[in-house]
């Protein structure tokens, strides 16, 4: 198994060079890929940030790739429902801690958009520290 970093992916998103593109999808085709959800973070950050895109085609790109038969994810069902929440409007920074502390019962933070958000998808019961 293959682990992979951020700008394998994004090079495969974007296709803004065609050699990198080239190389990253001759990996995704021949190796099994592993995707740590610390890389999902940053691409989805990335292509935000960077490449400004909408949140809509962040989810439904990262869905196609780690949907992908050959790749495997650090803690699946968690990056699953992370995405789920980020799809309804949580940052998926914030989706992916909230996702993360399953074990914890509460969460505490500052962030105040985060407490409403997460109270409205009942993601976990947040005290605001």
């Amino acid at each position: 198994m293959l682990a992979v970093d951020t700008n394998l992916i994004v090079r495969i998103v974007t296709n803004d060079d065609p050699d990198q593109v080239r190389r990253a999808v001759a990996l995704f085709e021949h190796e099994r890929i592993f995707i740590a959800k610390t890389v999902l973070l940053e691409v989805e950050w990335v292509l935000r940030f960077s490449y400004q895109l909408p949140r809509e085609t962040i989810a439904a790109t990262l869905r196609k790739v780690i949907g992908l038969g050959n790749v495997s994810l650090e803690n699946p069902h968690e990056v699953s429902i992370a995405l789920d929440w980020f799809e309804q409007g949580l940052d998926f920074a914030d989706a992916l801690h909230l996702a993360s502390s399953s074990r914890a019962e509460r969460f505490a933070t500052f962030d105040r958009k985060l407490a409403k958000l997460a109270g409205q998808l009942q993601a976990k019961e947040i005290l605001m520290a």
